[in-house]
């Protein structure tokens, strides 16, 4: 009977043996698999949720995108409105990103080297909570989710190496459905993730638009918005008011400033060239004043037009016949205007009277 008894313990003991082995194996197998994972988790699950980004390279440039709470404006190192088609495909390639391969272990040194050398260190932050319980969530906070850096493309363009931090495995990643590479969609260029807009008021914002030619000032002018109830048309010469206008054009001209933006930012300009333009007689001068008070001003300036320049009738011109400078946001930004966005606002005083025909 002792026998039996004892027999019959060593059976469980091999029972639980096996068992506990069989547990450490799966438990080893898991946090291997994890682990891995980790270090090539580069998508973000809910990029809605993400309220900060945060980007440099090795050239010490660096961007800051940062949102209040999601589903709010970004706002560019805290002092600019994001431009919304190039944040929208950042999301887009946070999210859809993915995994082609690990480095293949020859050119693993080398593409170390080359991430420690040139890449871009992306910090993601995201709005998360410490409690998720049956649908509940509780104690929502701010926190730091990510962190990785993008490198070069890989030889043939159809891919990008990357990194997670604390890793030293890089991985081969591409974007489902893109023939290139990613990393151009993270540069931490800040002119690149800037709105371009110059106005951006629709009809009832305005109280009112002023435009100054100084080369021309019998075609200077002033509009006036009245509560929203009537329009004047002021001629800045001799103040007077001008009682035969065509109110649909006023109303086409006012409405226009709904969504105008420059086409390039040219700060880093050469200075002298710069400075020369900028203290010539401007082409233009925009005011737009809004109903909270707010005055946008925009000087506008003739570019040179190339050598041998030719009108449609083949005439030789001075001034180039598709662009123009422009001095945007207080003067803090120099910029290149397109006519055909802006010959829209930039009329003459003549167009608005009853009776004009244009040439």
């Amino acid at each position: 009977m002792k026998i039996g008894i004892m027999r019959r313990n060593q059976y469980y003991l091999i029972a639980v043996i096996a068992l506990a082995l069989i547990v450490l194996v799966l438990f080893l197998t898991n946090s291997k698999t994890t682990f891995r994972h980790s270090m090539s988790d580069f998508a973000v699950d809910d990029t809605s949720n993400i309220t900060m980004i945060f980007m440099s390279d090795k050239n010490n440039n660096t961007l800051k995108l940062t949102r209040k709470l999601p589903g709010y404006a970004w706002v560019v190192n805290e002092k600019y409105l994001g431009q919304k088609f190039n944040i929208d495909m950042l999301m887009e390639t946070m999210l859809n990103v993915e995994v082609k391969h690990p480095v293949p272990l020859a050119a693993h040194n080398n593409v170390i080297k080359e991430l420690a050398a040139n890449s871009v260190k992306v910090e993601i932050y995201q709005w998360v909570y410490r409690i998720e319980l049956f649908g509940v969530r509780w104690f929502p906070h701010e926190k730091l989710t990510k962190v990785y850096y993008v490198g070069g493309a890989t030889q043939d363009n159809q891919g990008n190496f990357m990194l997670m931090e604390h890793s030293s495995e890089p991985f081969v990643t591409y974007l489902p459905g893109l023939r290139g590479f990613i990393s151009p969609r993270f540069t931490p260029i800040e002119k690149y993730w800037r709105d371009y807009s110059v106005f951006k008021k629709n009809l009832r914002e305005i109280a009112s638009v002023k435009i100054e030619f100084p080369s021309f000032p019998d075609q200077s002018f002033e509009i006036i918005n009245k509560y929203q109830q009537s329009l004047e048309l002021i001629s800045l010469t001799d103040h007077t008011r001008n009682t035969g206008f065509d109110t649909l054009k006023v109303l086409n001209f006012l409405s226009a400033f709904r969504n105008l933006s420059f086409e390039a930012l040219l700060n880093d300009l050469d200075k002298n060239y710069k400075d020369s333009i900028i203290s010539s007689v401007p082409f233009a001068i925009i005011t737009l004043t809004d109903t909270s008070g707010y005055v946008n001003s925009v000087k506008t300036f003739h570019k040179k037009a190339a050598a041998g320049a030719t009108d449609y009738n083949g005439k030789p011109v001075q001034y180039d016949l598709d662009r123009a400078y422009a001095l945007v946001n207080g003067g803090k930004d120099f910029t290149l205007i397109q006519f055909f966005v802006f010959d829209k606002v930039l009329r003459p005083k003549k167009f608005f009277l009853k009776g004009f025909k244009e040439e």
